[in-house]
């Protein structure tokens, strides 16, 4: 605030958070604005990943549902190769793709096979949870990161308006008040942006503990039905 700003507050005291923010400090605006905009793009991955998760958590329900209806392995991976999938059948469908290899070559051998599909089972968890954490580092920073960037505006609001109440030699609350006011409100709006980012990136971070939970147990599972087959084809090529 500048001594005319003061001066007109004294006259005509007016206390909207509309007008409390086109009296601030140029630099308390540019703060609110930035919080204002790390508080919209926190919303939007908020819900673009409630949505991933549900559609995560349905695409994980129907893979398994059919994975253990007894179908032939073969003809689910027909049904999948062609197809973007996600989740365990991702999963599914890079290891059935790492076992087909191995059996292209007429001297194919199954001695290191079971740990290349535990390789690709790894990979693919891991290329699974980077897709589901993208953007949480976002959400994080915000947290941490606004409620200090909304006191940098406060801070700097207060000493603007200190000064500009020294200059104007009036300190009558109905002129010191407004202007504490505008400085309190960045860190009301650092607020806004921080609390509901930190109970979101909590929230969905669990998530993605159970999304990672529930892939590992997936593919420790599939593992061994592939350890299974193995030993059946090397117990019959030793048979032969």
């Amino acid at each position: 605030m500048n001594t005319d700003a003061v001066a007109t507050v004294a006259a005509n005291p007016d206390t909207t958070l509309l007008a409390m923010f086109w009296s601030a400090h140029i630099v308390v605006k540019i703060v609110m604005i930035g919080l204002l905009a790390a508080s919209f793009w926190s919303w939007t991955i908020i819900v673009n990943k409630t949505l991933l998760f549900a559609k995560f958590r349905r695409a994980m329900d129907g893979f398994e549902q059919i994975f253990w209806s007894g179908q032939s392995l073969e003809e689910l991976y027909g049904s999948l190769a062609q197809r973007p999938v996600a989740g365990a059948a991702s999963l599914f469908v890079s290891a059935m793709r790492e076992w087909k290899r191995s059996f292209q070559t007429p001297t194919a051998s199954f001695r290191g096979l079971h740990a290349r599909l535990d390789k690709v089972l790894d990979v693919s968890i891991a290329h699974e949870i980077e897709r589901l954490e993208s953007n949480l580092l976002f959400l994080a920073t915000v947290a941490s990161a606004a409620p200090f960037v909304g006191l940098f505006g406060t801070v700097w609001g207060i000493m603007t308006s200190f000064r500009s109440i020294a200059a104007s030699r009036n300190t009558s609350l109905a002129v010191v008040a407004p202007g504490i006011a505008e400085a309190l409100l960045a860190t009301a709006i650092g607020l806004f942006a921080a609390v509901p980012a930190l109970i979101a990136y909590n929230k969905l971070q669990g998530d993605v503990a159970r999304a990672q939970a529930r892939m590992e147990s997936f593919a420790d599972e599939f593992s061994s039905i592939l350890s299974r087959q193995i030993d059946q084809h090397v117990s019959g090529d030793k048979a032969a």
